[in-house]
């Protein structure tokens, strides 16, 4: 991993004389190296109180931040790499700094006032947020979803029948995920989010272009799209079933994923918004070209708009802006979600005999309830249960990061609104005489058994 495009020959970069040229070019792949091994074992000293928390700042002093190159030297692709490794920094610093200055939680901004980039003196922030520009993606001038999970873990590819449907890559080509502690089970969670995404990435890239005028919903082609992208669902539910079954030492223990992971989601200032998988894109995506009948849930997607890419928001307003696939799909065979649930069952099979495909598009959105179930499942058994039972027994909770909550604010009885608006989606009316037509609620195989239907799912990471 090398952040400068000098070769050996080539004059060095204005502001860089008196540096020999090879400890110029090597510089940036110590800051790398350190970052990936030595920052984790720092953070675990400090959570064990085997270290104080000032030697991280004299630590980052000596082999991080008086190395960093110019911002203007960088590439884009350059500027992404250190995006995610001062990602890990800032999170770092501001976890401590709040953990063990009093008044710290209050005004978070305080914990980078003592650390300054290079000769020049840059304060960090002002550095991470150049840095942050630079890429050209519009990141946000913190940490975040897309930095610490889609550049960090390396590239997934997802595989439908031995092709490939999806790419989702990263910005790093060592095989290496980086991780706040080193652990297996941070690096395991970032890449069941990444794999989870590298999913709803291929589903949407399926249903798009029959958000276009004039696209057929019930023609054969989109009929074989849906069928697809149901399996693809089914895929990403089973991720998550099998990532809560495997034994604690694999994945990693609930008071980990409050105590240690999350903690490190704490705020750079008091009103900016920290990384969360509430800011996986994709996953924002299929709920807007699906449909979501939940008040108010397009200003909670605005509210977290800055925190995405710049793309990311120009793609979620042109779907917010227009109705959603169900909406499409009834207009053009003449019905209406209100009409639906006021006809009977007769009036309702005679429908279906019309017009089959939607048999697909009720297991479609059947499957993505089911996967939102699994993820609202995952939430409880790592975090809200937990903190149920600490509130029971009188423990409390934690005062950094609450874990009561989501990072961004999303509460146990919100993804439980969520969960049920997407069981109860604009085809629902249909389940009492689709029952027989699904028997095992739309599970893949079900999906298999229809002409053109998908075949096995592969979700690998390359490298």
């Amino acid at each position: 991993m090398r952040f400068t495009t000098l070769n050996v020959g080539e004059p060095r970069p204005k502001g860089r004389i008196g540096v020999p040229e090879v400890m110029y070019r090597m510089v940036p792949e110590q800051v790398g190296a350190w970052v990936l091994t030595e920052l984790p074992r720092l953070n675990q000293a400090i959570l064990d109180d085997h270290a104080p928390p000032g030697l991280l700042l004299s630590e980052l002093e000596e082999h991080v931040l008086s190395h960093l190159p110019e911002v203007a030297q960088l590439t884009p692709a350059q500027a992404q790499r250190l995006v995610v490794l001062l990602g890990f920094v800032g999170a770092s610093v501001a976890r401590h700094y709040q953990e063990h200055t009093p008044g710290g939680i209050e005004h978070p901004e305080h914990a980078f006032e003592p650390l300054t980039v290079g000769g020049a003196q840059i304060p960090f922030r002002a550095y991470f947020t150049a840095l942050a520009e630079h890429t050209g993606t519009g990141h946000y001038d913190r940490d975040s979803y897309s930095s610490l999970v889609r550049w960090n873990v390396g590239t997934v590819r997802v595989r439908l029948d031995d092709e490939v449907i999806a790419e989702l890559p990263g910005v790093f080509d060592d095989g290496r995920i980086r991780s706040y502690t080193g652990t297996v089970g941070e690096e395991r969670f970032f890449l069941l989010v990444k794999q989870g995404e590298a999913v709803e990435l291929a589903v949407n890239d399926l249903l798009c272009p029959l958000t276009r005028d004039r696209a057929s919903l019930i023609g054969e082609d989109a009929r074989h799209r849906v069928r697809a992208a149901t399996v693809l669902l089914a895929t990403l539910r089973r991720l998550m079933v099998d990532f809560a079954a495997l034994p604690a030492e694999e994945t990693m223990p609930p008071e980990m994923f409050m105590d240690v992971f999350r903690q490190f989601a704490a705020h750079w200032t008091s009103d900016d918004i920290p990384p969360s998988g509430a800011l996986d894109p994709e996953a924002l995506k299929r709920d807007f070209l699906l449909g979501l009948n939940l008040p108010d849930y397009d200003q909670q997607a605005r509210r977290l708009f800055p925190a995405l890419l710049e793309h990311e928001r120009a793609d979620l307003d042109e779907l917010m802006s227009g109705p959603t696939l169900p909406q499409r799909l009834l207009a053009e065979i003449g019905a209406d979600e209100h009409g639906l649930r006021l006809s009977d069952d007769g009036d309702l099979r005679r429908l279906v005999a019309h017009h089959p495909a939607l048999i697909d598009w009720y297991r479609l959105l059947n499957m993505h309830a089911r996967a939102s179930g699994a993820h609202l499942m995952l939430s409880k058994k790592f975090l809200f249960k937990p903190q149920r039972q600490r509130d029971d027994e009188g423990l409390g909770d934690r005062l950094l990061v609450s874990n009561r909550a989501g990072t961004t604010g999303m509460t146990e009885t919100f993804l439980e609104r969520v969960t049920r608006a997407r069981q109860d989606h604009t085809l629902a009316p249909l389940r009492p005489v689709l029952i027989a037509e699904s028997p095992d609620n739309g599970s893949a195989a079900a999906v298999r058994s229809g002409r053109g239907a998908a075949g096995p799912v592969v979700v690998e990471l390359a490298g």
